[in-house]
């Protein structure tokens, strides 16, 4: 039997969305598996206690940073192959990671990992977005698409912080090799490739882009250790800054741009852009300041430490599998409100966490309310950011879903990191990572206020307008 689907056979739904779901959980899975084994890396590979971000940011930062230019990929070679093509990258890569043997060999293959799943994560929801209709099928499938990112986040905790006590951190890589092989043999039999299109890529879009987020990321890091007045961190940030605005420019002038501005035309794709950089930024505080927390102050192995992540899950999958049943008697901007208005409390009373606090009233019951609240609000973002495009665009609209995911991940904990570092500025031992969590939780808490404020005035308010015109409209007649 041949590997390739019959072009004039309907794919077989159940397993192209079984098939888009498993890679997408191994991706998001690779952003949440090193982090109950963090102090561990730290020990073996001697990372310093800030630099420690770069394990996240280094993966995040290139898979948000060439995301774009794998959207554009797919458009022209097809998403299929693009699809392969990413998933073997990324396991090449992590099996590279599980092999490091230095601090810089890791972030070097955890920087090229993100490159992977650059190619990969476009393709996923592209080819989500073209086998499933739009409606009540793609919500259904969307649907499962947040629950699956929001538990492969709390699995990935589960299963590294058991495989780092028990076996090692590198085992949590190692997993990718036969997921990514089956993958591969299993997207060659059911997924159909799509039509390829002419075209170009905006290499220089990719790079500037790129390269100016990590000068950011960089500058805000690098501010956590050496201050605002340092002339590397000065010069990192104004250099992010220059190259963003050049990309911009870039993407004005270019004949088939990463980013087609005009998907910034309608307000609520761009407040779902926005609000998502937020959210997300609040919510990779929650994961990275509460592992700190739980091994660092409340002395937690990575095991328990990892096992203690699962009030998040227990409640996120559940409320994201049922988004699509809520919206037939809520709308999906009141789920979306409610959810991130759930996330504030819930982060606000972490943020109380304190070296004699209870694991369950101080962890475990807001980690409950942070669980809901991912499930309800990731999965209409989602729809918000792909909401009225053209098949054309659907490649780099998933695209740009993705990127403000990872620029909300990569940057948003670089930011909560600089804010850590000087809100502990004089104090040492305990003390200094207990008031580190504390201003992080807070600030966190504040990125999800303003997530809130972006999403009440850029697309609760624009969608209400348009609902009110559509009535009044027959009346007029």
């Amino acid at each position: 039997m041949s590997l390739h689907p019959s072009s004039a056979q309907a794919p077989n739904k159940g397993a192209v969305l079984a098939i888009i779901l498993i890679s997408y959980v191994m991706i998001v899975l690779d952003i949440s598996v090193v982090l109950t084994g963090l102090p561990k890396i730290h020990q073996q590979l001697g990372f310093s206690e800030t630099n420690l971000a770069w394990v996240q940011s280094a993966y995040t930062l290139t898979f948000g940073g060439f995301m774009l230019l794998g959207a554009r990929a797919g458009d022209i070679f097809g998403r299929r192959r693009m699809f392969v093509i990413g998933l073997g990258i990324f396991t090449f890569a992590s099996l590279a990671i599980g092999a490091s043997q230095s601090a810089t060999w890791m972030l070097a293959w955890r920087a090229i990992q993100g490159i992977g799943a650059a190619v990969l994560a476009p393709s996923t929801l592209a080819l989500l977005q073209m086998n499933f209709a739009e409606g009540h099928e793609r919500t259904r499938a969307v649907s499962y698409y947040a629950a699956a990112a929001g538990a492969s986040a709390t699995v990935g905790l589960v299963l590294g912080g058991v495989l780092a006590e028990w076996v090692s951190w590198r085992a949590g890589f190692y997993v990718n090799l036969p997921v990514g092989v089956g993958l591969v043999l299993t997207a060659y039999r059911y997924i159909p490739e799509t039509a390829k299109h002419s075209g170009r890529f905006d290499l220089s879009g990719a790079i500037t882009s790129t390269v100016g987020i990590g000068g950011l990321v960089f500058g805000f890091i690098h501010s956590a250790q050496s201050g605002w007045g340092n002339s590397v961190t000065l010069g990192a940030l104004a250099g992010g800054f220059i190259l963003l605005l050049l990309f911009v420019m870039i993407e004005r002038q270019a004949a088939q741009p990463i980013l087609p501005l005009h998907l910034f035309s309608s307000s609520i794709r761009s407040g779902a852009y926005a609000a998502r950089v937020l959210y997300l930024g609040a919510m990779v505080d929650f994961f990275f300041f509460t592992t700190l927390y739980l091994q660092n102050v409340k002395g937690y192995g990575p095991a328990i430490s990892g096992l203690a992540f699962i009030p998040a899950t227990m409640l996120h999958v559940p409320f994201a599998v049922a988004v699509p049943r809520l919206v037939r008697h809520f709308s999906a901007n009141r789920l979306m409100v409610m959810g991130i208005m759930i996330g504030i409390v819930g982060m606000a009373w972490l943020s109380f966490a304190g070296t004699g606090s209870s694991y369950v009233t101080a962890v475990a019951l807001p980690m409950l309310l942070i669980g809901v609240s991912q499930g309800l609000t990731l999965s209409p973002l989602t729809s918000a950011g792909v909401t009225g495009v053209a098949h054309q665009d659907a490649g780099a609209a998933s695209g740009a879903v993705n990127v403000a995911h990872q620029l909300g991940s990569s940057v948003g904990l670089s930011v909560l990191v600089a804010v850590a570092g000087m809100a502990t500025a004089g104090l040492t031992g305990q003390a200094l990572t207990v008031a580190r969590i504390h201003a992080a939780f807070a600030a966190g808490t504040v990125m999800l206020v303003l997530a809130l404020v972006v999403v009440l005035t850029m697309i609760v308010r624009p969608l209400a307008k348009q609902a009110s015109a559509s009535v009044a409209a027959p009346d007029a007649s």
